[in-house]
């Protein structure tokens, strides 16, 4: 009969125990629930890591089983468990069923001996490692006097195990050892590589104290040969600090963000230019004088010329075009970015992202596109602080930076696939840059002054509607459909065909093929709604013809019977390929 599994981290418990077990995730919850409403047993496994949402691949094989015996269930929904371990099992057949895990089990014999004279010299000589390696470690031993004298072995096994911070790799493998025997030896070994590796390590730090000494000795020298310059009219870093000064006076910066750059302007001054402070304040100056705080592009709206380019580089879409015309009408009355945010909904390669450029060249304005696409960290949007190693702005800075303009385009690409994780939740972020009430003070965490991107126009896409109420909210979702067999042939016609040509070095004029061979490759070498595949299988055919005339364009005409030919030679090469490589899996 199966037994249900507790998914637990860092936490390796030997039998004979009383085991307080706290449990706050929706596997571990109805797992507990499920013991308690069957016969009250259940494995505690490991995790391998922490991936979620948990799957069998991430649990070990081996795990000890116990008994429930209290469940205390808080206000938060977490549950407190006290677990009595019996026994160290194997796990097999795992499955997963309503979010709990169950699997079959077989216990492992453990050998009694540990009351024998041997094992109790060993265990002295682990407690003596131990208190050797605390010396490297500073923790403290208090506790382990008191387990090593009152407790039993398992307990001291499994209090070394956590003391010591051992990978559940190595702490699976001692909990499925026979003997204690063997479990002390094998702790024994890792406490000895530990104390190894805490030597060479406290070696590398003292080196690296006497480096930071000489390097204060350098630096003495250096301010004097600093001064010395300086009166000798040589002091080229004095002149790089007045310039920078100059800069910050002379900038377009708001008062607040000019006072900031001046307060750390002056910090800056008070250090040693050897120091690493004095050197992150240089570059933090830097960026806040880089960001365009008053620069704008300012081309005038023509509603004639912005329809001209969305009808010269996109077909179809008459729709969503006549929607994208009107928000830039009420930006031309209104003079600013009113209105809710245009998010484009669509299979891929129907065209959202080129939509996108084609808007900023309607506009006059700068272009630039962040992807979204697996960002779990808010940090993408507001930046690290200054104190982090390796801090910097957010992408929403960075790319107003690169662009030098506070007004531009920005497409945040595949909104649909952002996740979150406990580093944060970035479409909070997220919704405070798309309210035209809050971005108006939108506040880098790196540059830590308040920065107005009421001016940017943002543009969002998605592959599909799964997103949060609260960001829907924010945005005016614009469906943008598949293509029909005659608009993926107007889009050949005056788009693809060229591009393919571009990219596999054809004279476009060389190429001739009637309407029906390209609805003939539509309909029987494409699938999708969108027309990236389309595209791929013209320069196949086209890379091919170069294959077969001596990489030579001769004017070919690509009959259906041609392009069979072609094609289906790509298709049945890419078909043995995926025949070998399943064969290899």
């Amino acid at each position: 009969m199966k037994e249900f599994i507790l998914p637990i981290h860092n936490l390796i418990v030997h039998p004979g125990l009383v085991v307080p077990v706290y449990v706050d995730t929706k596997e571990s919850v109805a797992c507990i629930d499920a013991a308690v409403n069957h016969d009250k047993k259940v494995i505690l496994c490991s995790q391998r890591d922490w991936n979620y949402p948990l799957s069998a691949k991430g649990l070990f094989n081996v795990g000890t089983l116990g008994e429930i015996t209290e469940v205390l269930r808080m206000p938060d929904a977490t549950i407190h468990a006290i677990i009595k371990t019996t026994d160290i099992v194997n796990i097999y057949n795992i499955e997963k069923n309503n979010n709990v895990f169950s699997a079959d089990i077989l216990p492992i014999e453990i050998l009694d001996n540990a009351s024998t004279e041997q094992n109790i010299r060993l265990k002295e000589k682990v407690f003596d490692a131990l208190k050797v390696l605390s010396m490297y470690k500073k923790f403290k031993m208090d506790k382990m006097y008191g387990v090593i004298q009152n407790y039993p072995m398992a307990a001291f096994v499994d209090a070394v195990i956590q003391i010591t911070n051992m990978t559940a790799e190595n702490a699976v493998d001692i909990l499925q050892m026979r003997t204690w025997h063997e479990k002390l030896a094998a702790l024994l070994a890792q406490i000895t590589v530990l104390i190894e590796a805490e030597k060479i390590e406290s070696t590398i730090t003292r080196r690296v104290q006497t480096q930071m000494e000489n390097g204060q000795r350098q630096a003495i020298l250096q301010e004097k040969m600093r001064a010395i310059q300086k009166e000798m009219g040589e002091d080229t870093e004095e002149s790089d600090t007045g310039t920078l000064r100059k800069r910050i006076e002379q900038s377009s910066m708001p008062t607040d963000a000019k006072e900031k750059a001046m307060a750390e302007f002056k910090r800056m001054r008070s250090m040693s230019p050897m120091s690493q402070e004095g050197g992150l304040l240089k570059t933090y100056l830097e960026e806040l004088l880089s960001m365009p705080w008053n620069k704008a592009d300012s081309a005038p709206i023509d509603l004639q010329t912005a329809r001209q380019i969305l009808d010269t580089e996109h077909s179809g879409m008459t729709s969503v075009k006549e929607r994208i015309l009107e928000h830039i009408a009420v930006m031309k009355k209104t003079g600013k970015n009113s209105g809710a945010i245009l998010c484009f909904v669509g299979a891929p390669g129907v065209g959202k992202t080129s939509l996108c450029k084609s808007i900023a060249n309607a506009l006059g304005r700068k272009y630039q596109r962040i992807s979204l696409g697996g960002v779990t960290d808010e940090a993408h949007f507001r930046g690290h602080r200054k104190t982090y190693v390796g801090a910097q702005c957010g992408r929403i800075m960075d790319a107003l930076k690169r662009c030098k303009s506070n007004n531009p385009v920005i497409v945040l690409d595949e909104i649909d696939k952002m996740g979150r994780d406990w580093r944060g939740d970035p479409e909070s972020a997220l919704l405070e840059i798309l309210d035209p009430e809050q971005n108006k003070t939108f506040r880098d965490h790196y540059l830590e002054v308040d920065f107005d991107l009421s001016n940017v126009l943002f543009i969002a896409t998605s592959n599909s509607l799964n997103m949060s109420s609260a960001l829907k909210d924010r945005i005016e979702i614009i469906e943008i459909p598949g293509y029909s067999e005659n608009e993926k042939l107007q889009i050949a016609r005056e788009h693809l065909l060229k591009r393919a040509a571009d990219d596999t070095g054809w004279d476009v004029n060389n190429i001739i093929i009637s309407d029906d061979a390209i609805l003939h490759i539509i309909r029987n070498f494409t699938t999708e709604q969108g027309v990236r595949e389309l595209q791929r299988e013209i320069a196949t055919l086209l890379r091919r013809s170069l294959l077969q005339n001596d990489g030579m364009d001769v004017k070919t005409e690509f009959t259906i019977d041609k392009i069979d030919e072609l094609l289906s030679v790509h298709q049945n090469a890419n078909m043995a390929t995926k025949i070998g490589f399943s064969a290899r899996i």
